[in-house]
């Protein structure tokens, strides 16, 4: 894919193949009360990966114990980044609503966690 001339937005493969999204499941979720924004402090087991720790604002349509055991996708290759008082290590991918309401992206069936999206 050759990127078109004046258009930012297009991405050449080499680009996509640097973002890695990676299958996990949760492990532990609880309110984030030291965020500004509703969220939770979530544990994700990437498999061989490790496990890693993120903040998402997904509390409109999700519990705590509606997410433990549930596999998502999540970025894991960004640097770790300061939300509040915690360092978080990856970005759990969603589709963002009219009213900015998450719905998390998962497998359509269990996979090894550390499975690559591609």
């Amino acid at each position: 894919m050759k990127a078109r001339e004046n258009d930012n937005n297009t991405l050449e493969w080499a680009d996509f193949m640097k973002v890695e999204m990676r299958v996990g499941t949760v492990i532990s979720a609880e309110v984030f009360k030291e965020a500004r924004n509703p969220a939770y402090k979530i544990s994700i087991d990437f498999g061989a990966f490790g496990t890693k720790k993120t903040s998402a604002q997904i509390t409109k349509l999700y519990k705590p114990k509606d997410i433990i055991g549930r596999q998502v996708v999540a970025v894991i290759n960004f640097p770790p980044k300061q939300i509040a008082n915690m360092m978080s290590e990856c970005l759990i991918l969603g589709g963002i609503g009219v009213d900015k309401d998450v719905t998390l992206l998962q497998p359509e069936r269990p996979v090894e966690n550390g499975t690559r999206i591609g």
